[in-house]
Formats: C-alpha cells, sequence, structure tokens
C-alpha cells in the first residue's frame, strides 16, 4: 500500500503535526542532558549530559538498523519481539518498488512513525544514565546502551505497541486473563486491554527499573550517605524541566497519532496532572522541610509528567489533577529510599520514574474515565494495569542484570582518583567551567 497524493493531501495536516511532535520529543533529551546536568556535580556535568547525547546517537543508528523491525515487524516472535532482520536498515519500510511513500498505520507516511518512534526510544535510554552519574566508563555505558536498548526496549515497545504480549491482542496476557471479544472486522482482541498510552510500561517502568539494577550493581559514589551531593546548577535543571515539559507535550499529545481532540485531551490533561504533581510535590517538601525547593519544582514537573504518560488519554483533567498530586506526593517521599536501602540512584531515577511510572500505570485501574473503579468500572482494568507493570518491571529487571554483569569484563567503574578528581576530566579530557 502506497500513499497516494490525494491521501498525502487529505493526511497532510496530521503528518505535519506528527513531524513536530517527533522534533518535540527529540528535544527531550537534550532538555534532560541539561535537568541531570545541572543535577549532577561541577566535575562532571559534562560526561552526565554526554551520555544523554550518546544515547542520542547510540540508540538513532542501531533503531535504523533492527530497531523498527523489532518493535513494528509482522513477524512476531513468542510475543515478545518481531523479527530483527525483517525490516533491517528500514528497508521495505519507506517505500514500495514504485518509488511510492508506504503508507503507515494512521494514513500518512510511514517513515513518520519511524520518526516518531525512534526519539522514545533515545530518550529511555538517556533516562537510565541519571542514576550512575560521576562513576561510570563512558565507553561502557555506550555499549551498554546499544545493547540494552535491543533486548529490554524494543521487546517492550513490541510487548505493548506491536501486538505482543502485553499488548490488547488475543493472544497476549489480557485476553488469557479474561478472554476476548470480536473487534467488528472478523478478528478477536482482549476484553479488558491494557492502556499504556504514551509509554509507562515501556519508557518509564522500564527505565526506572533498570536504573536501580545498575546503581546496585554497579555500587554507591565513594561518600555516598556521609558527603552531601548538591546539585551544582539549579538554573541548568529549572531551563531542562522546562524543556522537558515543552517537548512532553509531543510525547503524549502526539501519541494520538493525528491532530484531533484526542490529542487535545493528551494535552490538556499533562497540564492539569503536572501543576498538581509540582503543587502535591511543594506541600511534601514545605511539611517535612520547612521550604518549597526550585529543585523539588523541578522534580515535580517530572513527577507530573512521568505519571499522566500512559493515562493521557484515559482520565479526565479532573482525574489527571488527583493522578498527578499524588506522584507528587509519592515521588518526593520516594526519592530518599536510596538512603534507607543503601543505593545510590544519584539523580532519582527510581524515585521519580520507576515510583510515578507505576502509579500512573496502576492508577488507570481507579481513575480511568470509561473502565476505572470510582468511574463505575469494575476491578478488571486493575488487574490488567497491575499484570503489566509486573511483567514489564520483572522482565527489564532481568534483562538489566545480564546484560550489567556480562560487562563488567569491560569495567564499569572509572578509578578511584579519576573519580575524586572528576569524571570529565577522566573521560572527556575537559572541564565545564574555566577559572582564572
Amino acid at each position: 500500500m502506497y500513499v497516494s497524493p490525494e491521501d498525502m493531501l487529505a493526511n497532510s495536516g496530521n503528518a505535519a503535526w506528527m513531524l513536530m511532535a517527533a522534533s518535540l520529543v527529540l528535544l527531550m533529551t537534550p532538555g534532560l542532558a541539561f535537568f541531570y546536568g545541572g543535577m549532577s556535580q561541577q566535575k562532571s556535568v559534562l560526561n552526565m549530559m554526554m551520555m544523554s547525547f550518546g544515547a542520542m546517537m547510540v540508540v538513532s543508528i542501531i533503531y535504523v538498523l533492527w530497531g523498527w523491525s523489532m518493535s513494528y515487524g509482522t513477524e512476531d516472535i513468542g510475543g515478545l519481539f518481531a523479527n530483527p532482520f525483517e525490516f533491517f536498515g528500514l528497508k521495505d519500510t519507506i517505500t514500495d518498488a514504485d518509488g511510492n511513500f508506504i503508507a503507515g498505520a494512521f494514513g500518512y507516511a510511514n517513515v513518520i512513525d519511524v520518526a516518531f518512534q525512534v526519539t522514545f526510544a533515545i530518550i529511555t535510554v538517556a533516562l537510565i544514565s541519571g542514576s550512575l552519574a560521576g562513576r561510570v566508563k563512558y565507553g561502557t555505558w555506550l555499549v551498554f546502551a546499544g545493547i540494552w536498548v535491543t533486548l529490554a526496549y524494543f521487546p517492550l515497545a513490541h510487548m505493548v505497541w506491536g501486538g505482543g504480549l502485553l499488548s490488547g491482542s488475543e493472544d497476549g496476557l489480557a485476553a488469557k486473563i479474561f478472554g476476548t471479544t470480536d473487534d467488528g472486522d472478523g478478528g478477536l482482541v482482549a476484553s479488558v486491554a491494557p492502556i499504556d498510552f504514551a509509554g509507562g510500561t515501556v519508557v518509564h517502568i522500564n527505565a526506572g527499573i533498570a536504573a536501580l539494577v545498575l546503581a546496585v550493581i554497579i555500587g554507591k559514589r565513594a561518600g555516598f550517605g556521609k558527603v552531601a551531593f548538591r546539585p551544582h546548577n539549579l538554573p541548568f535543571v529549572m531551563l531542562g524541566a522546562a524543556l522537558l515539559w515543552f517537548g512532553w507535550f509531543g510525547f503524549n499529545a502526539g501519541s494520538a497519532f493525528a491532530a484531533d481532540g484526542a490529542a487535545g485531551l493528551a494535552w490538556v490533561n499533562p497540564t492539569a496532572a503536572t501543576a498538581a504533581a509540582i503543587a502535591g510535590w511543594l506541600i511534601t517538601e514545605r511539611i517535612r522541610d520547612g521550604h518549597a525547593t526550585s529543585l523539588g519544582a523541578a522534580s515535580g514537573i517530572v513527577a507530573g509528567l512521568v505519571a499522566i504518560t500512559p493515562a493521557a488519554g484515559s482520565l479526565t483533567p479532573v482525574g489527571s489533577m488527583i493522578l498527578g498530586v499524588i506522584a507528587g506526593v509519592l515521588s518526593a517521599l520516594a526519592v530518599g529510599l536510596k538512603f534507607k536501602f543503601g543505593y545510590d540512584d544519584s539523580l532519582d531515577v527510581v524515585g521519580v520514574h520507576l515510583v510515578a511510572g507505576l502509579w500512573g500505570t496502576i492508577a488507570i485501574g481507579f481513575l480511568g474515565s470509561e473502565t476505572g473503579l470510582f468511574y463505575g468500572g469494575d476491578y478488571k482494568q486493575l488487574v490488567v494495569q497491575i499484570v503489566i507493570a509486573l511483567f514489564a518491571l520483572i522482565f527489564t529487571a532481568i534483562v538489566t542484570v545480564v546484560i550489567a554483569l556480562a560487562l563488567k569484563p569491560l569495567g564499569w567503574r572509572v578509578s578511584d582518583e579519576e573519580e575524586a578528581n572528576g569524571i570529565d576530566e577522566a573521560e572527556h579530557a575537559e572541564t565545564a567551567y574555566d577559572f582564572a
């Protein structure tokens, strides 16, 4: 199937919006670099930012080669991933034998969907780096990024969005739990389909549990629990949070795959949820610490955005505010767990992305406007959401443990001396600031 000139014209508005959405999501990764860079120590800010840019480099190349094929290919392998060689190098993905653009699932050129989806893979890998600040060899990080996106991200994207085990397909887990129903076109779908609008499982639970595993296996920074690792540049943190919030409108509203009312709802809901999450975080800080901080506001932004991501198309704006304020409180409390349990999640990937991602995914079972318990639904949606969240947790944890241990011969840690003197100088022969 190709896109005729008439179809291209009819869908040009949607195509333009999706290209803009893809660009917004791509901007999120440099925004994350500022966010993480500002939270880092002065002597490791460049390395922290380079980890995000390195993810952009590695994942973009791999996505073109086999990432799209593994995620959205038609040759399903056990419900876990698709054949990586079916569309290797994007063959048979962009144009047909006559040079006509191949149509995607939403009526515009399929290559636009490729552009949109690669940005999700990039940001997911970049998110993990926040748990590793100041102590990891850059080369090992790049190798990890390539292997992890292949063995963890692409399979989970296929499972959730590509018709695999965590989708609403007749062969998925949800169908096995609550049965199937006629899809109206002669096929069968899960009677209660999992909901992950824009990446609660695929992006945030995935990255969050990987960050926890790596933090445990790689170990703590020197002085963790004894030295206060304060953010060196809070304006960078605020700038990064602003860029993330801006880019997130592509992340969520773009996941409607059209410039329509669903996209509008997925714009309004994240705004409501994020504002409420800031309030929840700052109130928690004020009660607990006596101050409402700029770092707390920036972190609250991210917590709200993370929580609403799987639910952006399924909640009302009021329901989104409820979800958001709880996400802000939960994440504000969760960032302290690393001191209680002794894992060095340097920049709070676990406390924000894992906790808020889990809450947002599961909360659909309570707050979903059509199937949630608080809106007249029964328990089934909640059960399905819990199952997909737990499956994603376990799957990614196992994969990440295997990769992390397999890469130990390469060496994860810089030397104690290099860590003390600064990883920017050791790994990149540069410093962020020169002082006379």
